[in-house]
C-alpha cells in the first residue's frame, strides 16, 4: 500500500487533551454515542468488562473513566458497528483481501457467523455450526498422530476458555499449546522460575504507587503500550520517588504525563515522570546490569544478611563481576562510565526498588540471561519480599498471564498433568509439546497438519513472515477462532474455517444464565468479566461455547463438556480442583476486586527452585555482532496499534503521520552510511540462511543510539529469522536483527 508519511517533531508529554481527544474521535467513529457510553463507562469497573488491551491491574477505587487512550481504541475496535457477512466474503477472493493492508482488513468490521474456505476453493462461503465443529472433528479424527495438530492461544482467551481448551488438547493427546507468551515473556518466566522459583513477577499496585522508593523501567514504553500505568508513576513521584528510565529512544510517557483527570494534567504543566534516562544500545541492557553489579559488589552496597539467609551462588557471581572489564562492557551498554556510577548512585539511596520491564528485554539472544542479571541486581540489595521492591515484568494482552496459569504451556509440570488426570480420569500426554516457533517448523516441515488458533493473528505475530504464511499454507486444516478478519484468515490451508466469536463487550448468555468469566492480571490479581452489549450476531458464540462444542463434537459427554459450555461456574469448579491458589474459586471472585494469587518470594520469601533458595547466578556479558555498514533494528509499536491490530496510520508520540513503512535511525549512521532523513529504502537483514527484504521505508531522523535502528512491528517482522531465538525460551529475537539500508531496486 503507498502510504503518505508525514514527520513532525516528536512529542516531550503524553495523553493530556490531544488523548481525551483521539479517544472519543475514535470511539465516536466506531461506536457512536449511545454504544461508547455503554462500554466506556462500563470497561474496568467491578460489575463491566475487562480492558481488552493491556494486562495493567485496576485499581482499589476506581475513576468514573476507568480507562486510558488504548483502551478506548480497544473497546471500539471490537464493539463497531460494522460488519463483515458471508455478502462481503463472497464479494472479495482470498487472493483480493491478501493486497489489502492490515488496518483495511480489520477496520471492515465484526465478523458475524461461521465461514469456510473448501478445497481448492477462491473464496470462503457460509457454513453452520454443527457442520463446522464436525468437520474439525472428522479431521482431527483422521490424524495418524495426536501430535499433528497445534492448539494455539491469545493472551485474550479468558481463564475458563483457556482451561477448556488446554483439556481439549490434552484429552486429544497433545501438548501441542504454543501461545503468544512464547513470543513475549517467555524470556521472564523462564528466568523468573530459575532464580527465584515462579515465572511471575513479585509486586503488586501498591508497592509501586505507594512504596517503592526507585522504580526502574527497562525496555518498556508505558505510554503507548501500558497507559494506565502512567497514573501510579504519577502518584509514586507525588509521593517523592525517583524513576529511572533505560530504553534505546527517548519516550513522551517517561518524559512527561499529563493526566487528564487532572486540572495540572489538562492545563498545567503534567507531571515529570524519569529523573534520569539512559539511552542503552540495543541488546545493551545485560551489560549494563553486569557493570551496575560489579559497581554494587565493589562499592560493599548489598544486604549482606539477606543474601547469607535467602539466597545461594553468591561467591561464584561475585567473583564473575570481579573480572569483568569495563572496556567490553561500556560499548555494549553504549555508555558511559559516570552514567552507570551516577545512576547506581540512585540505586543505594534507595530503601526499595522496583523493576518494571516489557519486550524490550525478552526478544533478544540472550533475554533470559539479562533477566537474570536483572534478578542478580534485586537480590543483591534485598530488593524482592518486601514492600516496594520486587521482580515487574508487565505484560502486553489482557490475560496472557492467566492463560499460562490454566495450562496453556507446551511443557507444564507433572503435578497439573496429574490433577488433570485425577479431576477427569484420562491419562494426559506427558512428553512435551510444540512452542510457537517450533509449530511453525513442524507446519513447514509438513510435521503438523492441523492448526486451530483461538483468537490472534498467527501470521502477523510471528517472526519471518514468508516463512510462517508458507507454513500455514502447507496445513490440511487451519481454524481462526476471531472477532474480525485479519491477515492468519488469509493464509489458508487446504480447508480452512473461521468461527466468530463474542467479544469481550458482548454479554454471554448460556443455559438461559448470563455467563461471566474471569482474568488474571500482570500482578495475579484474579477477577471477573461480563460484557454488557448485546451480541454483535446472533450466530456468534463464546470461545467457552466454541471449545467445548468441539469437545463434544469430538469426544461426546465423556468429561462433561455440555456442562461446561453451559455453566462457567461448572469450568470453575475443576480450576479450583486443578490449579494451585485458586481454592474457593466462586465465592472468592465474587469479591470486589476478586483475589490475590499466591506468590512464595513476594509472601515469605520462600523459593522453589532447585536449592529452594532465591539463585544468584553468572550471566556472561553478551551483545550481537554487527558488521561494518550494518545497524541492529529492534521492532516497535505504534500508538495507534495494540499488538498486530492496527488502529490508524500515526504515531503522534514520535511525530509520525499517514503511515507505518518507517525506519529510525540515528543522524550519525545516516552521515556514515550515506543515507539522508526523508529518502526511501529497503531494509535487508542477514542471517546465517541467507538475507530477508522489507521494501519501501521512508528514513527518519531520530535519537535512537548510534549504531542502532527501529520499525514497527509488525511490517518489519519479515526480517526476523525464524532461527533468531532467545536461549533458553526459544522467543523470537525481534528486538536485535542486523540489517543494512539499501536504495530500492528497480521495479518494473
Amino acid at each position: 500500500m503507498d502510504e503518505d508519511v508525514h514527520v513532525g517533531h516528536p512529542k516531550r508529554s503524553a495523553v493530556g487533551l490531544p488523548g481525551i481527544a483521539h479517544s472519543v474521535q475514535y470511539a465516536l467513529e466506531e461506536m457512536g454515542p449511545r454504544r461508547s457510553l455503554q462500554t466506556l463507562l462500563k470497561m474496568n469497573h467491578i460489575d463491566g468488562f475487562d480492558c481488552p488491551s493491556c494486562a495493567w491491574p485496576d485499581p482499589d477505587r476506581r475513576k468514573t473513566a476507568e480507562f486510558c487512550e488504548n483502551g478506548a481504541k480497544a473497546v471500539a475496535w471490537e464493539a463497531t458497528r460494522k460488519r463483515v457477512e458471508a455478502s462481503f466474503f463472497a464479494a472479495h477472493s482470498i487472493d483480493d483481501l491478501r493486497a489489502e493492508s492490515d488496518h483495511w482488513l480489520e477496520s471492515q468490521g465484526r465478523l458475524t457467523e461461521p465461514m469456510y474456505r473448501p478445497p481448492g476453493g477462491t473464496h470462503y462461503e457460509p457454513i453452520d455450526w454443527d457442520a463446522a465443529l464436525s468437520l474439525i472433528a472428522d479431521r482431527l479424527r483422521a490424524l495418524p498422530d495426536p501430535n499433528r495438530a497445534a492448539f494455539y492461544t491469545s493472551g485474550r482467551a479468558s481463564n475458563e476458555a483457556a482451561f477448556t481448551y488446554q483439556l481439549l488438547a490434552r484429552r486429544f493427546g497433545t501438548n501441542n499449546l504454543p501461545d503468544c507468551s512464547n513470543m513475549c515473556h517467555e524470556s521472564s518466566g523462564v528466568a523468573l522460575t530459575q532464580t527465584i522459583g515462579v515465572g511471575k513477577g513479585t509486586v503488586e499496585l501498591a508497592d509501586i504507587a505507594e512504596h517503592a522508593e526507585l522504580i526502574i523501567i527497562v525496555g518498556q514504553n508505558p505510554g503507548t503500550n501500558h497507559p494506565r500505568m502512567l497514573t501510579a508513576l504519577e502518584t509514586a513521584k507525588k509521593r517523592g520517588a525517583r524513576i529511572v528510565a533505560i530504553n534505546p529512544l527517548p519516550e513522551a510517557g517517561l518524559i512527561k504525563f499529563r493526566n487528564p483527570q487532572t486540572p495540572r494534567g489538562l492545563a498545567g504543566p503534567g507531571t515529570k515522570i524519569a529523573d534520569r534516562h539512559l539511552p542503552v544500545r540495543v541488546n545493551g541492557d545485560l551489560a549494563l546490569f553486569n557493570a551496575v553489579n560489579r559497581i554494587l559488589v565493589e562499592r560493599d552496597a548489598i544486604d549482606h544478611d539477606f543474601i547469607d539467609t535467602y539466597c545461594d551462588g553468591f561467591a561464584e557471581a561475585a567473583a564473575a563481576w570481579g573480572e569483568l572489564d569495563f572496556a567490553d562492557l561500556l560499548p555494549l551498554a553504549g555508555l558511559s562510565r559516570a552514567t552507570i556510577e551516577a545512576f547506581v548512585d540512585d540505586v543505594v539511596a534507595a530503601k526499595s526498588v522496583i523493576v518494571c520491564w516489557a519486550m524490550g528485554l525478552t526478544q533478544h539472544a540472550n533475554a533470559v540471561a539479562t533477566l537474570r542479571e536483572i534478578v542478580n541486581f534485586l537480590l543483591l540489595r534485598g530488593n524482592i519480599g518486601r514492600p516496594g521492591a520486587g521482580a515487574c515484568p508487565v505484560r502486553g494482552h489482557s490475560n496472557v498471564q492467566g492463560d499460562r496459569t490454566m495450562g496453556i504451556w507446551e511443557r507444564m509440570p507433572e503435578p497439573f498433568l496429574d490433577a488433570i488426570r485425577d479431576e477427569f480420569g484420562f491419562e494426559p500426554p506427558r512428553e512435551h509439546g510444540h512452542d510457537t516457533v517450533d509449530t511453525i517448523r513442524g507446519m513447514r516441515d509438513g510435521h503438523i497438519d492441523v492448526f486451530l488458533g483461538l483468537g490472534g493473528n498467527f501470521v502477523a505475530a510471528t517472526p519471518d513472515t514468508a516463512i510462517t504464511t508458507a507454513a500455514m499454507e502447507r496445513c490440511a486444516l487451519t481454524v481462526q477462532v476471531s472477532t474480525k478478519l485479519n491477515r492468519s484468515h488469509l493464509h489458508p490451508g487446504r480447508e480452512a474455517l473461521i468461527l466468530p466469536c463474542l467479544g469481550r463487550t458482548e454479554r454471554d448468555v448460556r443455559g438461559g444464565a448470563e455467563q461471566f468469566v474471569t482474568v488474571e492480571d500482570s500482578m495475579s490479581m484474579v477477577h471477573s468479566s461480563r460484557g454488557r452489549l448485546a451480541p454483535g450476531s446472533e450466530q456468534l458464540r463464546s470461545e467457552v461455547a466454541i471449545v467445548t462444542g468441539l469437545g463434544h463434537a469430538l469426544f461426546g459427554d465423556d468429561i462433561g463438556w455440555r456442562d461446561m459450555g453451559e455453566d462457567y461456574r461448572v469450568i470453575r469448579r475443576h480450576i479450583e480442583h486443578v490449579v494451585p491458589g485458586f481454592h474457593a474459586f466462586e465465592e472468592r471472585v465474587a469479591h470486589p476486586g476478586g483475589f490475590v494469587l499466591p506468590n512464595g518470594p513476594r509472601d515469605s520469601r520462600t523459593f522453589a527452585t532447585a536449592t529452594g533458595q532465591a539463585r544468584l547466578t553468572v550471566n556472561e556479558p553478551s551483545g550481537v555482532d554487527v558488521p561494518a555498514g550494518h545497524l541492529l533494528l529492534q521492532t516497535v509499536r505504534s500508538h495507534d496499534q495494540f499488538n498486530t491490530t492496527i488502529y490508524g496510520l500515526n504515531d503522534r508520540y514520535r511525530g509520525i503521520k499517514g503511515g507505518r513503512r518507517v525506519v529510525f535511525v540515528n543522524a550519525d549512521d545516516l552521515r556514515a552510511l550515506g543515507f539522508a532523513d526523508g529518502e526511501t529504502v529497503d531494509l535487508v537483514s542477514v542471517w546465517t540462511d541467507g538475507e530477508r527484504r522489507a521494501a519501501g521505508f521512508r528514513i527518519v531522523e531520530y535519537a535512537t543510539p548510534v549504531g542502532c535502528a527501529a520499525a514497527y512491528f509488525p511490517e518489519a517482522n519479515v526480517l526476523v529469522p525464524l532461527g533468531a531465538t532467545a536461549e533458553g525460551s526459544n522467543t523470537p529475537a525481534s528486538k536485535s536483527t542486523v540489517i543494512r539500508l539499501e536504495r530500492p531496486l528497480s521495479r518494473s
